[in-house]
């Protein structure tokens, strides 16, 4: 039996994948636990992929016609209390401002001012809805005014108790889209719209494969009547919600007060939407790429496409390799790739090359060229995919990396995807039966310790009992396909008549 080749992050996927996706973080330097427990610090490398993200959801959705905003982050007490299903459903997880002023202490320090308190608590916010309406309600009095499409990149905080970097932390990024239309169709439509918009980002841009669907009752957005939802499979198996999209219908509008009156002039409540994606597809895109040696990054997200990285031993070698660097970094940024220059770092650092290198693989850079003095004489350079093996390299002649460049990384994105599908594929399970599915789920079942099941296709009717069967397996019914095998069934539950089968697995 051949000797297991050494990883650059430790402990593997298959020893202890939770770990691993720490170290991972770590490794690329893309962001680190704040001294505000539960909270993040993005570092520069992290938030470059958050700052792709951000510019390419955003030109698609202004060309749908929406325009961005930007609206308070403390909200009324009151506002949240408006709607019943809205509060309860976040009420433990709010953050809540009661006073305006600290003072000196009897005994030193600062201390909160008792006489500063606020006449009304102030919460910051959970997500925007209420306010948002309350802006909607001033903005919206004729079907003239309609639609109104406005989506917010902004922070929020939800006082999460166990947090893990991107995936759930207690403030995050995101942007929530809010609509407001003069027909429930129009708002169907608007909701439907937005979830393809994610569906399109997340495999087009992060080459993540998508499950669009219904959730259930329990799972939908408190207030919501329908929410929509993208799930996507993890490398440990687990769903993870990448990005929801919520059918409000008149329940907002109606708490508080968006109006208009019709063509007839008759008044009516408005019909609205919200959409929303976060910081947490950062933490899908390392989930479902990265491997044992770091980041894998898909290049059309990817801080920087290309590094190159010179080789050289004395000054006279350095002289001669840097003139070459410097000519490719030109050529290469005069290259465009997704419509865009692109992105070229040449690392002059003084670091030894397999330093330099391996810093590299774990930050996911897709393309890494290597320039040495035997490829300056040779008129080539090595190039490595992150897509392939640390030492699998490429001679490739320097004259014609620059037009081969663009066309190496369409490839990259595209073996990203079909590599990501086709796990899902092999990990997807059509179950037929209460007991299969507990098989399918128990541990002792598989080879890796602490990984079993992925997405289990199974009749299950959406009723509480259902739910708490789920979930004393730690289940939940992640979504009702929209495109699923519509073929009625019976209920591996309750036996009873199941219109479609339903994705059931474990969930971050």
């Amino acid at each position: 039996m051949g000797k297991k080749s050494k990883s650059a992050i430790s402990p593997t996927r298959e020893e202890n994948y939770n770990e691993w996706y720490q170290q991972v973080v770590r490794a690329a330097d893309m962001a680190e636990n704040s001294p505000v427990r539960g909270c993040m610090v993005i570092k520069p490398w992290g938030y470059a992929i958050w700052e792709n993200i951000q510019a390419g959801l955003d030109r698609m959705f202004k060309a749908t016609g929406h325009r961005n905003a930007y609206f308070p982050l403390l909200i009324p007490k009151s506002f949240l209390e408006k709607e019943a299903d809205h509060v309860e459903g976040f009420a433990k997880e709010c953050a809540v401002v009661t006073h305006h002023r600290l003072v000196e202490g009897p005994e030193g320090g600062l201390i909160v001012d008792p006489k500063a308190e606020l006449e009304e608590p102030l919460i910051i916010r959970p997500t925007s809805e209420t306010i948002i309406g309350a802006s909607f309600a001033q903005w919206i009095s004729s079907y003239r005014d309609l639609p109104l499409l406005i989506n917010q990149w902004a922070n929020v905080m939800r006082w999460e108790l166990r947090t893990r970097l991107f995936l759930r932390t207690a403030e995050f990024l995101w942007q929530e889209g809010h609509t407001a239309h003069a027909t429930e169709a129009e708002a169907v439509e608007e909701t439907r719209r937005m979830l393809d918009i994610y569906e399109t980002f997340i495999e087009e841009h992060m080459a993540v494969p998508v499950i669009k669907g219904r959730k259930t009752e329990s799972e939908r957005f408190p207030g919501a009547v329908d929410t929509f939802t993208v799930e996507a499979m993890m490398q440990d198996r687990k769903a993870l919600q990448a990005g929801t999209s919520h059918f409000l219908g008149q329940n907002f509008a109606k708490a508080s007060g968006i109006k208009f009156q019709n063509a007839e002039e008759q008044e009516q409540y408005a019909w609205t939407t919200s959409w929303g994606v976060s910081t947490r597809l950062v933490g899908a895109l390392i989930m479902t790429h990265s491997d044992d040696d770091g980041l894998v990054c898909p290049p059309r997200i990817a801080p920087e496409h290309i590094v190159l990285l010179p080789i050289y031993r004395e000054d006279e070698q350095r002289v001669a390799v840097m003139a070459v660097a410097e000519k490719l970094a030109e050529a290469l940024r005069a290259q465009s790739y997704d419509g865009a220059p692109m992105r070229v770092i040449l690392d002059d650092r003084d670091l030894r090359g397999g330093e330099k290198n391996w810093g590299w693989i774990k930050k996911g850079v897709p393309l890494r060229v290597e320039i040495g003095p035997r490829d300056v004489e040779s008129g080539s350079v090595m190039v490595a995919r992150r897509d392939k093996g640390a030492r699998d390299k490429e001679s490739i002649s320097a004259e014609a990396f620059p037009e081969r460049a663009a066309a190496l990384l369409a490839d990259i994105q595209q073996t990203l995807f079909a590599r990501a599908k086709a796990y899902r594929k092999e990990h997807t399970k059509v179950v037929d039966s209460y007991e299969e599915l507990v098989t399918y789920f128990t541990p002792e079942n598989t080879k890796r310790p602490g990984i079993h099941g992925g997405f289990a296709m199974a009749h299950c009717c959406d009723t509480p009992d259902n739910e708490a069967k789920l979930k004393e397996l730690k289940l939940t019914v992640r979504c009702i396909p929209i495109d699923g095998d519509r073929t009625p069934g019976t209920c591996i539950l309750s036996g009873k008549p199941s219109e479609q089968r339903v994705v059931i697995a474990k969930a971050y």
